[in-house]
């Protein structure tokens, strides 16, 4: 009974091997027996000893001593991971030695549509000679009928899955069977890669850290929130893959999509295309409204591993909802998982420049209301993403750091994309290289053009143009640490310098004529606009946290030897960090009389109560005076405040181990003089959790206190990162992070 079953399973496998040898597809994207040690084949039955068949009974992957020379071992699936340009072993075992006249080959094959033409397949024999650059087989050792094999890539190979087979020639016959898949990604280890990244602790921090820190703020209070990237964990790569094979490259094209895989920065800009959803069912929507139903604030996402879990689970659709550190942070994990070292990266001041000339426009009314009127717009940050890799389209004196951007803010070639822009051309200004290279440039120079809005007339007066506040304290996590490190310099001369100056000429010379004029105008502008007799700013004196009153002073100084009597209007809008305006909150007017040189400070307040119900996530205010002096144009004063959250503390009470339950717990105190509820913890960490963990914690009465306990079970020794958001109706995201030093 038990011969009979075994023969007819070998039938049913001769005929699969027989289909194959036929010419029947084999789908390349699906996993196979590749992720076990050693996997059987089907037997023949055995012949006469002088005429046995060649034929492999089992094969070994080697999969732990090949992942750990490809630095892929991180990786928590199982499956052969390799990486372009460097050799990988495996044992063959046949039922008998070789003999004269046999051969061994091999074929690979990634896509749909594999060809040779394209370098999607590769046909090649075993030898004993070594490689010369492209796909080869060598055999390394034979022993007891067991071929050891090491088969190398080229270090320009398309990434992605990929089937291997062999092909036999034994007794007068081929034949051709599947061994397996793996899948292949880029090399940052490898010199001839173009994603080759020289420096240890960079390559480490930048493809291997899997746990990181975003910047988020504006320029008078920079603050971090920690991402867990989580390129490692169970699934995230074969999701990674799947994004590419869901772009609209693909669907349109998808053998040349496959072939084009090869090189980083085609990758690269389809990924800034696929993680935005505007245009192809990619990972993320986004939304700048303030009103986030149907889906979850994007301050409330604590990394890209959920993110991504969800993308795939909805049937691939977008994730709601995103904003730019969230798109910023799920490519991170995207670019990291492929082997392409990257960063995340915030610009401070960013300008939105819609229409390519250099400058941004932003209005108020007489009475200093903020107006939306234009597209233009000043972020108070903005998150992108720079990716290592050569420019082979454009010199070696443009590698290096590219953005890439998947923000969905302007259509590029009819896409929401962005990049890979080179760093160096943005400094240089060299905005007609590809790609994207005015926009960026835009981002960090552009002028900042000041209108008063007159009802009466109908139209817009400029009022003053700002050529140095754009693009500020543009920053990145430090290599090794949780520093900022500002990396400004990279992307701009000083502000005010000549080289500055001189680089901001020649972009303009590289634009539009039209443009050119415009901007050119606005800024010579600036060095001849007749300077005001008075100057103010607005000063915080008291503490900023939400529940509490903002207190603030206009402080107002006569800057001549005459009497000045001024007109202030003035009024305070909650906004979100892009600059939307949500809802004004406060307002006043007062006229005042300057002696010569005085300077005058009138304090403000603007209570709880009156911002509560507007404050977004972002806990923005945008403070905004207008000061008028008679038959003068008017001066424009304006401060965006950021208001802190109550802490939330993250504790863990035990030295961790793997595999060992560790105790944490959370306290939070509720700040405020009315209970809150709807209270909900949200904790994540690469190595520490499996996916995320949710705890309902009570409603809290008045000024109470909190405390939740929670267990995490380390997977992976290292320094890690334990990332939590708690949220409730009175505080929509509060943040914690905390490093977790896990021994084996």
């Amino acid at each position: 009974m038990t011969w009979c079953l075994a023969h007819i399973i070998r039938i049913l496998i001769r005929c699969v091997g027989e289909a194959a040898i036929n010419g029947k597809d084999i789908p390349s994207h699906l996993p196979t027996s590749s992720v076990h040690l050693s996997v059987p084949f089907p037997q023949k039955r055995q012949r006469k000893a002088n005429m046995t068949a060649l034929e492999p009974q089992s094969i070994n992957w080697q999969v732990t001593s090949n992942r750990q020379a490809h630095h892929t071992d991180r990786f928590s699936s199982q499956e052969l991971i390799l990486r372009r340009g460097q050799s990988f072993n495996f044992s063959l075992s046949f039922n008998r030695s070789l003999d004269n006249g046999e051969s061994l080959g091999f074929i690979v094959s990634t896509g749909p549509y594999p060809s040779e033409s394209s370098r999607t397949k590769a046909v090649f024999p075993l030898s004993s000679g070594t490689s010369h650059g492209g796909w080869s087989a060598q055999l390394v050792s034979e022993q007891d009928n067991v071929l050891t094999i090491s088969i190398s890539s080229p270090a320009s190979a398309p990434v992605g899955w990929y089937t291997l087979s062999t092909e036999i020639s034994s007794q007068g016959k081929d034949f051709t069977l599947k061994l397996g898949m793996f899948i292949l990604l880029f090399n940052p280890w490898l010199p001839e890669d173009d994603v080759f990244m020289s420096n240890h602790a960079e390559r480490e921090e930048y493809v291997q850290e899997d746990a990181g820190v975003i910047y988020v703020g504006n320029t008078n209070r920079i603050s971090m929130v920690g991402w867990n990237f989580g390129q490692f964990e169970q699934g995230i790569l074969n999701i990674c893959l799947s994004i590419l094979d869901h772009s609209l490259n693909f669907r349109r094209d998808p053998a040349t999509d496959v072939a084009r895989r090869s090189d980083p920065k085609y990758v690269g800009r389809v990924l800034s295309a696929m993680v935005n959803g505007n245009d192809d069912n990619g990972l993320i929507s986004g939304n700048w409204s303030g009103n986030y139903r149907g889906g979850l604030d994007p301050r409330n996402w604590n990394g890209s591993v959920e993110i991504l879990k969800q993308w795939k689970n909805w049937g691939f659709r977008p994730v709601r909802y995103g904003q730019c550190w969230v798109f910023a942070g799920t490519l991170n994990t995207v670019l990291r998982c492929f082997g392409i070292p990257s960063r995340v990266v915030t610009n401070f001041n960013s300008a939105h420049d819609t229409n390519h000339n250099l400058s941004v426009d932003v209005y108020y009314d007489r009475d200093g209301r903020p107006i939306d009127k234009g597209s233009d717009s000043v972020w108070n940050f903005h998150v992108w993403n720079e990716g290592w890799f050569v420019r082979t389209d454009l010199g070696p004196s443009y590698n290096g750091w590219q953005v890439l951007d998947a923000t969905p803010q302007e259509r590029s070639q009819g896409v929401f994309q962005c990049g890979p822009t080179s760093v160096a051309a943005v400094r240089e200004g060299d905005v007609n290289l590809d790609f994207d290279t005015p926009f960026v440039f835009a981002e960090v120079n552009a002028d900042r053009i000041t209108w008063i809005y007159d009802y009466y007339y109908n139209t817009p007066r400029q009022n003053a143009s700002d050529t140095h506040s754009v693009g500020k304290y543009i920053s990145t996590k430090a290599v090794g640490s949780y520093s900022r490190m500002d990396i400004t310099e990279k992307y701009k001369y000083p502000e005010g310098s000549s080289q500055e100056r001189q680089v901001f000429e020649k972009a303009l010379g590289k634009l539009k004529p039209h443009a050119s004029f415009s901007a050119t105008s606005a800024r010579h502008l600036a060095g001849e606009e007749k300077q005001p007799s008075i100057s103010g700013r607005f000063k915080v004196t008291g503490l900023l946290e939400v529940g509490k009153a903002v207190s603030l002073a206009l402080l107002l100084k006569n800057l001549t030897s005459d009497i000045k009597t001024v007109t202030v209007n003035m009024t305070a809008w909650t906004i979100v960090y892009n600059g939307k305006l949500v809802h004004e909150v406060w307002k006043d007017s007062i006229t005042m009389s300057l002696g010569p040189k005085e300077e005058i400070r009138h304090p403000l307040k603007i209570t709880y109560a009156q911002y509560e119900k507007y404050l977004k996530t972002d806990n923005m205010i945008r403070t905004t005076a207008v000061c008028q002096v008679s038959d003068e144009a008017e001066v424009l004063i304006e401060r965006d405040i950021i208001l802190d959250n109550p802490s939330l503390t993250l504790e863990v009470l035990e030295q961790a181990q793997v595999q060992k339950p560790v105790n944490v717990q959370m306290l939070f105190s509720n700040p405020l003089d009315e209970p809150v509820k709807d209270c909900v913890l949200m904790v994540e960490g690469s190595g520490l959790l499996m996916g995320s963990l949710r705890i309902d914690v009570p409603a809290l009465r008045p000024k109470e206190r909190s405390r939740v306990c929670f267990e995490i079970l380390p997977t992976r020794s290292g320094t890690k990162q334990l990332l939590a958001d708690f949220s409730c109706n009175k505080f929509p995201a509060i943040k914690a992070v905390v490093p977790v030093d896990v021994a084996e």
